[in-house]
């Protein structure tokens, strides 16, 4: 692998993340406007964007399978048409049932188009010392596309007055998702990685071999707080904010409080891209599961500073940016702890794995937002939550074992 291929494989995958995760992470835009055009209460709209990331991960395991056996590329590719079906579906939809189905063609989209196979690929074909530094900047992708897509949406949605043309000029962005995988090319590593490994390891035996591991399984269960977090925040702080009426003028520029909530989406994003390249760095020079921890354990804090502290355009601006760095430092982390410790044969299946652990989080994260809030007519439960979580994840990690697994050599086949 050449230093230019590698990198044009990590910019295509940083591209991939932005606008997938970037268009996904702008629909708490059109949880208020939706829930009102369909009459409906919040949760309606929480359920089907929660169906959404919860069919993400269930399918992620198959999606790092087809990856890891006939390559990245395709994959992604095939990910990128179903989520811009499922774009144009929710563009036109009129009830609950095509919002229900959007969102579902979505998350199986996504599936293949995150970062389970686009990080996969940057194991594969980066040199090992500098995997740290490709993964940090690829994972920084998603939160790229926060800062940018989230504050977009949430102009654009001023400017036309109506979620629909917002949702079709998301949909044509999601569609440069389709091209980007010619970069993404990873199927002579995952050739020369089987030859290396004796090509002996079969699916099952890989599952086997992973789950009778228990920092395996601890690693799944934490990445659950990870999901719940993020689908918490991203898709209810823009209607808390909105319902909180707080709104920011500074320096003449004046931001309702819509606006202000996709512009604190777009702090979330902006800190997290030093984050996520800092946190992975990191992993070179300290064990990942004690960084992990340690992530964990400030965003308790940090959410439970927000809690106290009196709501203002300030507070919410420090909480996004406090967040932000702190926000996706857990992908590169976690992947690059399963890759380490299980090598790059199944490395996208068995991250797809751990990934939808995130995503079930990710469902009760988003859908408990908005039943807690219907039953409560507040978010006050679901903030006291994310603290406790953060504290048990904080605890989990700690015990995991940070070693490669050693396996019996190859024994030969016979002729």
């Amino acid at each position: 692998m050449t230093q230019r291929s590698y990198w044009t494989a990590v910019w295509c995958g940083f591209l991939v993340l932005t606008i997938g995760l970037g268009v996904r992470q702008s629909f708490g835009i059109f949880l208020k406007p939706i829930s009102a055009e369909l009459n409906v209460g919040r949760e309606l709209f929480s359920f089907g964007t929660a169906l959404s990331m919860l069919l993400m991960g269930v399918i992620a395991p198959f999606s790092g399978r087809l990856a890891d056996r006939f390559g990245s590329a395709p994959t992604i590719a095939g990910g990128g048409a179903v989520y811009v079906l499922g774009m144009i579906v929710t563009a036109t939809m009129h009830d609950g049932f095509m919002l229900i189905l959007g969102n579902l063609l979505v998350g199986i989209g996504l599936s293949a188009a995150t970062f389970g196979p686009v990080l996969g690929v940057i194991l594969r074909v980066a040199p090992p010392a500098k995997q740290a530094l490709a993964v940090g900047i690829c994972s920084a992708g998603g939160s790229f596309g926060q800062f940018f897509i989230v504050p977009l949406a949430a102009v654009l949605q001023n400017y036309f007055g109506d979620w629909r043309p917002t949702m079709w000029a998301l949909t044509i962005l999601a569609l440069i998702m389709i091209v980007l995988p010619l970069g993404l090319n990873d199927r002579k590593e995952i050739a020369a990685s089987k030859r290396g490994s004796g090509g002996s390891q079969t699916t099952g035996a890989a599952l086997s071999e992973a789950f009778a591991q228990r920092s395996f399984v601890l690693l799944v269960i934490g990445y659950f707080v990870c999901g719940f977090h993020v689908a918490f925040v991203g898709g209810h702080l823009p209607a808390y904010i909105s319902d909180k009426g707080i709104g920011l003028s500074l320096f003449g520029v004046n931001l309702s409080p819509a606006e202000l909530g996709g512009w604190a989406i777009g702090m979330v994003g902006l800190f997290n891209i030093a984050g996520a390249i800092l946190w992975s760095s990191m992993g070179n020079r300290f064990k990942r599961k004690n960084l992990l921890s340690t992530l964990y354990l400030l965003r308790s804090l940090v959410f439970l500073g927000f809690v106290i502290a009196p709501l203002s355009a300030a507070s919410v601006l420090i909480f996004a940016a406090a967040l932000g760095f702190l926000w996706l430092g857990t992908v590169p982390l976690t992947t690059s702890l399963v890759g380490y410790i299980f090598g790059p044969v199944h490395v996208t299946m068995l991250n797809g794995i751990v990934f939808m652990g995130h995503q079930i989080g990710s469902f009760f994260g988003g859908w408990g937002g908005g039943r807690l809030f219907d039953l409560q007519g507040n978010y006050d439960m679901m903030w006291w939550i994310s603290i406790a979580l953060g504290l048990v994840s904080a605890a989990l990690h700690y015990p995991i074992v940070e070693e490669r697994l050693s396996r019996p050599a190859a024994m030969p086949q016979p002729a």
